[in-house]
């Protein structure tokens, strides 16, 4: 009896070991699985686009799954790591390179159409993370309600502004942490007392881009954390100018949006062929009218890009450490309860 029991239970072990074994290696070898943040692949951003174009141009198909924002997107990879099933990821942006690049889950690649790059888009020689798009931050006010806009960081910081900024988290949204950034290279370290100073016209802070966003646009406040490149989309599908980025005498930060493919990459042949894909003029018209920003290679912009403004000044703060991000977050515990 307890051998056939010992039998019994060695065989089951070895068929689970089997099976295990066969699910890890069966790889759908039609597919690719991007990760990417929530406007990206919404209904009026560029991912339904991308798709049509990838599947119809590759025979492949197209699988984006959405991790709410940037900040999001990484902070999950980081934590499901070399199990994250993904083939490559889209969205993080050069605040979060070093973060990125130090968890050794990325994989060096050249794409094709690499040598099509714009030079100030380049932002890891190493080429782990490759372009997709880049902009401006900047404040969209609506200039019906906000005639005066601001021309300063530090006018953001007057009586006239009261409740009247959203902002974004830091922790889990990209253009969050750019304007911490931005802040800080104005402030250096004095950056603690700007924010205690700004607390007072701070309306919210949204967790992400789309949330921050749609509060504005819905008229509960008329500053936003936005992009020079914002305005566009008013002008293109509203045929409105109302909504305007300010534009700072001290410039604007750049942010350069980045995809890379991984080291454990189950279709990594077929993660290679969708980076190629993304620089070519096919992925990339669709950023202008899909994701409202610049695209990284010379094509020619919709009409509706002429009411963007232009910085004289492109500022690249340095990234963000997750210390920094740790002590913004307990100032703003602080200050905001009050």
């Amino acid at each position: 009896m307890y051998r056939t029991r010992f039998f019994f239970i060695v065989t089951v072990v070895l068929f689970l070991v089997l099976a295990c074994g066969q699910k890890k290696d069966t790889v759908d070898d039609k597919t690719v699985v991007v990760w990417i943040y929530d406007s990206f692949g919404s209904e009026w951003g560029p991912g339904p686009e991308i798709k049509k174009r990838f599947e119809a141009e590759t025979g492949l198909n197209l699988e984006f799954v959405v991790h709410g924002d940037a900040g999001e997107l990484l902070s999950r990879l980081l934590l499901e790591g070399d199990e994250a099933g993904a083939d490559v990821i889209l969205g993080i942006d050069q605040n979060m390179l070093s973060r990125a690049l130090s968890s050794g889950l990325f994989e060096s690649y050249t794409p094709a159409g690499f040598d099509r790059l714009i030079p100030d888009v380049k932002v890891d020689s190493t080429r782990h993370l490759i372009p997709f798009d880049y902009s401006y931050f900047a404040f969209v006010y609506d200039s019906e309600f906000l005639p005066d806009p601001p021309r300063s960081l530090e006018e953001l910081t007057e009586a006239r502004f009261a409740k009247k900024i959203i902002l974004l988290d830091p922790r889990t949204s990209s253009p969050g942490q750019g304007f911490f950034a931005w802040t800080r290279e104005v402030y250096g370290s004095s950056w603690p007392e700007y924010w205690r100073r700004l607390a007072p016209s701070i309306l919210t802070v949204a967790s992400g881009w789309s949330s921050g966003y749609g509060l504005f646009t819905a008229g509960d406040a008329p500053l936003v954390l936005s992009y020079t490149t914002s305005p566009s989309y008013h002008l293109e599908y509203e045929d409105t100018e109302r909504y305007k980025a300010a534009i700072f005498s001290g410039g604007h930060p750049l942010q350069v949006e980045l995809a890379g493919l991984l080291q454990a990459a189950p279709n990594k042949e077929n993660g290679r062929r969708f980076m190629d894909f993304m620089l070519s003029p096919s992925f990339q018209e669709t950023i202008p009218l899909g994701n409202w920003m610049y695209p990284v290679i010379d094509i020619a912009l919709p009409d509706s890009f002429r009411i963007n403004p232009k910085s004289d000044k492109a500022l690249l703060p340095e990234e963000v450490s997750s210390e920094e991000l740790d002590a913004w977050a307990a100032l703003m515990t602080e200050v905001l309860a009050r």
